[in-house]
């Protein structure tokens, strides 16, 4: 047991990320709703997030921010990664807007969000 342990302490969150990327992508190639799609981009988009956060916590290193005497000398957090993800989180955002907009339009005019028969009528 403690092998297994050590390997998901040290290995697991990318084994989490990883699943979720992969649901994401399992979502987007199989459903058929446009709602369905939006959502399974956005746990892509969550995962990728959390990925790169997670690659920004540097072990074995001196932190180049804050070194201080209290703090441990083998961990720290780099700060431009998380501001690049802070930033991916407001574009995320704004891209959820303009695709929800897209689908009111689309649910206005074809009447469903189920590409199947939005395709069957013609764009």
């Amino acid at each position: 047991m403690g092998i297994i342990n050590e390997f998901l302490a040290e290995k697991g969150i990318y084994i989490l990320t990883f699943t979720l990327f992969a649901i994401g992508v399992y979502g987007l190639a199989t459903c058929h709703n446009y709602i369905k799609k939006l959502m399974a981009m956005n746990i892509m988009l969550i995962a990728l997030i959390f990925f790169f956060l997670v690659l920004g916590q540097n072990l074995n290193t001196h932190g180049s921010l804050f070194i201080r005497k209290s703090a441990p000398d083998d961990y720290h957090i780099e700060p431009v990664t998380h501001a690049l993800m802070l930033t991916s989180v407001v574009v995320s955002l704004g891209i959820n807007g303009v695709g929800l907009a897209l689908l009111m339009s689309i649910r206005k005019k074809y009447g469903t969000f189920d590409e199947e028969k939005i395709f069957s009528k013609g764009i």
